[in-house]
């Protein structure tokens, strides 16, 4: 068992990581993108990445620590306006949700303009199987309050909301989880629209895909598969820990 201070540490060393490994896949868009971990001292605040900072820079010294009134308390800089909106209601609406994930991603924002849930036609899209929604009511950069409050309603218990018109949102009980979802959903974004390019997919039969999806889509396996990506960017990028 961490003390909060170690937890604390733990998430936000993550969250740094998070950035980086966003930066790396190609998910940042300008000053667009944000990932937030709630702080395990005071549930109601959490921890989110500066605004107008590049992915690729971010450190841990440089996270910000916002209150419920979007307040900046611990860390210098700005916080993204849309960011504070979104996160703050889905925090406030799951409880169990330590961290979200939101970047303007290539494959997730084409996808997303479809206004589809993605299809189970492969092992890794079954993680999302009957566990994710699509919220298809853009109205612009997410500014007003009750937009944040209904994409946390769109979402519900799931891991995901495919955002119409504007990319991708998951959530998890941990940072791993809520960046390893993201980082395969765009992946599985793409694959179906290289799919659907090349012909009509077949998708894997209900029971099947609700069998993978309790095989593969679980907490576990969403930190077991950022741990790699985690060791590789520390190795490679240390100063993210700075």
């Amino acid at each position: 068992m961490r003390t909060v201070e170690e937890e604390r540490l733990y998430r936000k060393q993550r969250l740094a990581a998070t950035m980086r490994l966003f930066a790396v896949r190609g998910f940042d868009e300008g000053a667009g993108g944000h990932v937030t971990a709630r702080d395990p001292g005071d549930p109601e605040r959490f921890w989110i990445n500066p605004f107008g900072v590049h992915f690729g820079h971010v450190r841990v010294s440089d996270l910000l620590l916002v209150d419920s009134r979007g307040e900046v308390v611990e860390g210098d800089g700005r916080i993204n306006p849309a960011g504070f909106i979104i996160h703050s209601h889905v925090h406030a609406a799951r409880p169990d949700v330590v961290a979200v994930a939101h970047a303007h991603s290539t494959y997730g924002r084409a996808w997303a303009t479809l206004g589809r849930k993605l299809d189970p036609i492969t092992q890794d899209a079954c993680a999302f199987y009957e566990d994710h929604e699509v919220f298809d009511e853009f109205g612009g950069v997410v500014l007003d309050s009750d937009e944040g409050k209904r994409i946390a309603v769109r979402l519900g218990t799931g891991k995901a909301v495919i955002l119409r018109n504007h990319g991708l949102l998951t959530v998890g009980g941990t940072v791993q989880e809520a960046a390893w979802w993201f980082t395969t959903m765009d992946s599985s974004c793409h694959v179906q629209l290289l799919a659907e390019a090349a012909g009509t997919p077949v998708p894997i039969e209900p029971g099947v895909a609700r069998h993978t999806a309790s095989t593969i889509g679980t907490p576990g396996m969403g930190r077991l598969n950022f741990r790699p990506l985690y060791a590789d960017l520390v190795r490679v990028q240390p100063d993210l820990l700075d």
